[in-house]
């Protein structure tokens, strides 16, 4: 059972990856936001995905804002496009900041790989969570 989690943006989106076990998160690739669906089919049949993480951007209140929902409508369409999987939204407040501070991005190659990332921090919180819940049941 691997897990897929996306960091979308308005121009890249960044994918990670877990392990087959569910223990390890790590980042794939970064997208350009107009290609993930291509992408994600290719993904998705060839390592065996069965559930999807999506960053989900509240403000640092918790609100709803132009950015929450678009990942709303994009979580829709996922929905839509790959029914086999199990898309959900998970918190993703500062994982983008924590990218950037785990390493400065220096080039453009870098700026872009930050997105792939902040999809790995998104994918180990969960990954963590679904631990933690597991070990009190």
């Amino acid at each position: 059972m691997k897990i897929l989690a996306l960091d979308i943006g308005d121009q890249w989106t960044g994918i990670a990856i877990s392990d087959a076990l569910g223990l390890l998160a790590k980042p794939y690739k970064t997208v350009t936001t107009d290609q993930l669906m291509l992408q994600l089919k290719e993904l998705i049949t060839n390592e065996r995905i069965t559930q999807g993480v999506i960053g989900y951007p509240k403000t640092l209140k918790g609100n709803i804002s132009e950015q929450t929902k678009k990942i709303e409508t994009q979580h829709e369409i996922l929905k839509t496009q790959f029914p086999q999987i199990t898309w959900l939204l998970w918190d993703e407040r500062l994982s983008s900041r924590r990218a950037e501070l785990h390493k400065k991005s220096t080039s453009k190659e870098e700026k872009q790989r930050s997105h792939a990332v902040a999809a790995a921090f998104i994918l180990d919180s969960y990954l963590e969570y679904l631990h933690m819940h597991k070990n009190l049941s």
